[in-house]
Formats: C-alpha cells, sequence, structure tokens
C-alpha cells in the first residue's frame, strides 16, 4: 500500500485496517516459524505498511 492511498482513508478506516494488518503480520510471523513461508520479504513488507499507517496516525494527531 502506497502513501498516497493511505493518506486518502478516513481516520476510522485506517485504524481498522492497521488492526487487521498488524493481526495479519502476526499471524504471518506464527506461519513462519512452522513452516517457512515461500516468500519472506512479505513479512518486511507488512512491516513497512504498518509503520506507514502508524505514521499517518501520528501526523494527523499532530495537525489537529
Amino acid at each position: 500500500m502506497k502513501t498516497s492511498e493511505i493518506k486518502e482513508l478516513s481516520q476510522q478506516d485506517l485504524v481498522e485496517r492497521l488492526e487487521n494488518e498488524t493481526q495479519r503480520l502476526q499471524h504471518m510471523k506464527i506461519n513462519h516459524s512452522v513452516t517457512p513461508l515461500e516468500n519472506p520479504s512479505q513479512i518486511k513488507a507488512m512491516r513497512r505498511n504498518i509503520a506507514r499507517m502508524k505514521t499517518e496516525l501520528r501526523q494527523r494527531e499532530i495537525n489537529k
């Protein structure tokens, strides 16, 4: 997910998507520890997407 797509989301949508992505990351980590993923760089990409979402939420909080 690109930064421009994240900025277009509403506050509530962003929070919901952040929660979903965080849960998906946890499941991916658990699954990866049991049976290795074909593409482990997916974990890295998901972590970065979560960081982008958190950054956008923080920026909105500061700019209130």
